[in-house]
């Protein structure tokens, strides 16, 4: 299973250029402004206005209609939107569509919505069928000219891989092979990678990480990378790493461990940015951090009231052991923290409560910068990847302390479970380092057009977006400034 890792990096092939040697002509694929929809339709033919009146669409954003020419074969594809072309405005038609070619109308279309069409094509297109004998087949889309055809695919890419390792099944994805997978995106990009295993994690002092994954056969790890110029400024990504979680000795319920196949989707998100990143070969020196454990019960698993020693030194009480995720990521951010990175930011599916904080659709963000993180949540909604910024509220930090630890793991329950999860963590943040936190739930419960059914990436493209425009606006500005002396 692990030779097969890098192949759930593949895209389909469902972006073609335009060649002379096509077999059909392609169909035409129209975008039509919400707005102005009733201007348009009256300079459409009778034939489709009728077909339009019949089918009741009128351009609302993301929906699609069709007309069909004399002969009974479709003779055009029409899609709304609003005031832009978002990543799933094709994705309803996209997934719909009869397996021909088509090819889009760019007359009107800014090349952002013409980018963002061909990303939605493609994550239109996942399917999870690597366990399936068929497969079915694709539409194809003719690539528009002048795109920037490896940023299309990057950030599909991105989506392909966190959905794969999240819908991997739990014997097919442990530890050792979503360490791979770390060292397989590394070799990729000619990065810098370390796994450190089993017994090895305690001579390199990271106790917390050993503790978890010790209850396993399955021996824990860490997967380090390293990419780019040491001159340029460190971005440091951790992403929990837990490829499967019982729970341990506050084992779950059966209902509540079927989806822990995606406790691992902190991993996923966090690898996934570092792959657009260097995809976009982004001026900073990049680090990832990767714990890889699974939490499982037997006579060597860590026990509720242990307490267990951190690599920063501070002690942890052990108050669920179901609590384990932040105890992994405690010693990776200490980790990090010694590097004196310029920005560091860890994705976890951490809490069950963030769930019910703020539902299916989005993920929190925390961060000890108050603007970066309000301006990480302006950027998630204008990306359609919403991530909702809430407080390190310092009051609730009382709720996670221990008489006899410097810490405990889960606290007095405080029903704020995501707030002190984050405050947690940021015991292990060094106070000059900016950090960023995101806890994510990482799955779509019901498909929607673009989101299938399973492993869900939230918050790549933001994080991407954000280190892009933080770091290549701050290169700009700096060579503006030696060109002016």
């Amino acid at each position: 299973m692990t030779d097969t890792i890098f192949d759930f990096l593949a895209l389909p092939d469902v972006l073609i250029h335009k060649s002379k040697d096509l077999e059909t002509s392609p169909i035409p694929v129209h975008f039509v402004k919400t707005s102005q929809f009733d201007k348009w339709v009256s300079r459409q033919s009778t034939t489709q206005q009728n077909q339009f009146k019949q089918s009741g669409w009128n351009a609302k954003d993301g929906t699609f209609t069709q007309t069909i020419s004399d002969t009974g074969t479709i003779d055009a594809v029409f899609i709304g939107y609003e005031n832009k072309v978002g990543i799933f405005t094709i994705c309803a038609a996209a997934e719909k569509l009869a397996n021909t070619i088509y090819e889009i109308d760019a007359s009107n279309l800014k090349p952002e919505d013409l980018e963002n069409a061909c990303i939605g094509w493609l994550l239109s297109c996942y399917r999870f069928d690597h366990f399936k004998k068929n497969s079915k087949p694709f539409p194809v889309l003719i690539l528009p000219p002048k795109l920037s055809v490896s940023r299309i695919e990057s950030t599909a890419r991105a989506s392909y891989l966190v959905r794969n390792l999240i819908n991997l099944p739990p014997n097919a994805l442990g530890p050792q092979t979503l360490a791979t997978a770390v060292a397989t995106v590394a070799q990729n990009f000619d990065a810098m990678y370390r796994i450190i295993e089993d017994e090895d994690l305690l001579e390199e002092n990271l106790p917390l990480i050993y503790a978890v994954g010790h209850g396993s056969e399955r021996r824990p790890c860490l997967a380090e990378l390293a990419w780019g110029n040491p001159n340029h400024p460190m971005v440091t990504l951790v992403g929990k790493g837990v490829c499967f979680d019982t729970g341990g000795y506050d084992i779950k319920p059966s209902a509540g461990m079927l989806l822990m196949k995606k406790d691992m989707g902190g991993a996923a998100m966090a690898l996934a940015t570092a792959l657009m990143i260097m995809s976009a070969k982004l001026p900073i020196y990049l680090r990832v951090f990767i714990p890889c454990v699974e939490n499982s019960i037997s006579g060597r698993a860590f026990r509720p009231s242990d307490i267990l020693t951190s690599r920063s030194g501070q002690t942890v009480e052990i108050g669920n052991t179901d609590a384990e995720g932040r105890l992994v990521l405690a010693d990776c951010l200490t980790m990090a923290c010694e590097e004196s990175p310029d920005l560091l930011i860890d994705f976890a599916t951490l809490t069950g409560a963030a769930h019910y904080a703020v539902g299916y659709d989005m993920g929190i963000v925390y961060s000890n910068d108050d603007k970066l993180g309000s301006d990480i949540q302006k950027l998630s909604l204008q990306l359609d990847d919403p991530l909702w910024n809430l407080p390190l509220w310092q009051d609730y930090k009382k709720d996670i302390l221990s008489p006899i630890a410097d810490i405990n793991n889960a606290g007095s329950g405080n029903p704020a479970g995501s707030i002190t999860a984050a405050l947690f963590l940021q015991h292990f943040v060094t106070p000059e380092t900016t950090w960023v936190h995101i806890d994510e739930r990482a799955w779509q419960n019901s498909p929607q057009p673009g989101k299938s059914q399973g492993g869900r990436e939230m918050g790549v493209r933001t994080i991407f977006t954000l280190i892009e425009q933080r770091y290549t606006k701050a290169k700009k500005k700096t060579a503006s400034k030696s060109s002016a002396k």
